[in-house]
């Protein structure tokens, strides 16, 4: 098939995630002011948005605590320097299983709570974009798995779109796809939506090329989309994204490595990726040309 490359190009900073990294890298953001700093630093090197988890300040462990996040967006909000923020909202759907013999009871480490308390932060911080983990999936960690139902989909999605916040929809495999743009179909999402590619997670959609382009057929032509796969092959996948019609995001929470024995910050991260896509030829867009490109709506936070 052509390439059908992308000439301007968005980039997203996934600055801290909810993987149990804190302790393998020491630039990998605990505390609120950490994280908004670091946020802020990618945004200075070129992100237009960042994707924004909170972790426990001491631990580094991750939270899903209203409070952090407020923190978190007040902080970055406050900044010199215009950025889209992103917030997660895929905490709370963490299910433990006990071995095989024996799955229940459930273990430490479960955290199912219903569609309103995972959305509570999104409701108090009002970012432009949050994530909608748009399928149920295994993880490469013993027995956890991620869980987000179709009813507990369609429960946030429309409380997303009541809030006037923008879904995005991440999708690590073809049916977190089908049950997107059933979600459009039915009215609970509003088209064209926002879609990040998750590439290479265990058990979801391997970042080999062609399930890579399998993913991006499966994406509406008149949906915005993003790409991403997970350590060595992060930058690679910079270039495979531009080239196939997308944008890209990097970051911490992906990759903790910028080259063989060179921890990466975040900040170093998006600058690769500048180079990269200027290097092919694409422009790089900032944040109010994303935010008409995916008619985002700056809200103040609730007081």
């Amino acid at each position: 098939m052509p390439l059908s490359m992308n000439q301007d190009v968005f980039i997203t900073c996934a600055v801290t995630g909810s993987g149990a990294t804190q302790d393998r890298s020491p630039n990998v953001p605990r505390s609120p002011e950490q994280i908004a700093q670091s946020a802020i630093a990618a945004a200075k090197a070129g992100a237009a948005i960042v994707h924004c988890h909170v972790r426990d300040p001491e631990t580094g462990a991750p939270a899903r605590d209203p409070k952090l996040y407020r923190e978190v967006t007040e902080r970055i909000r406050d900044a010199e320097i215009d950025i889209v923020l992103n917030l997660t909202a895929g905490m709370g759907g963490d299910l433990v299983f006990g071995p095989p013999s024996e799955p229940l009871p459930l273990q430490d480490g479960t955290d199912m709570v219903g569609a309103p308390e995972r959305m509570q932060h999104i409701a108090q911080c009002l970012p432009e974009i949050c994530t909608l983990d748009c399928g149920t999936m295994n993880f490469a960690e013993a027995d956890y798995v991620m869980t987000n139902t179709p009813g507990m989909l369609r429960a946030m999605g429309a409380s997303m779109e009541a809030l006037g916040v923008k879904p995005e929809i991440e999708a690590f495999d073809t049916g977190h796809l089908w049950f997107a743009r059933q979600l459009v179909e039915e009215g609970v999402l509003s088209s064209p939506a926002l879609v990040q590619l998750c590439m290479g997670i265990p058990w979801g959609a391997p970042d080999d090329l062609n399930t890579f382009m399998a993913m991006v057929n499966n994406v509406p032509d008149d949906w915005n989309w993003s790409a991403f796969s997970i350590g060595r092959n992060e930058m690679p996948y910079v270039a495979a994204s531009v080239l196939a019609g997308g944008n890209v995001r990097v970051g911490l929470e992906d990759n903790l490595w910028l080259g063989k024995g060179e921890l990466a910050t975040n900040e170093a991260l998006v600058d690769r990726a500048v180079t990269i896509i200027q290097s092919i030829g694409a422009s790089i867009m900032g944040p109010a040309d994303v935010r008409q490109k995916l008619g985002l709506t700056k809200q103040a936070p609730r007081p």
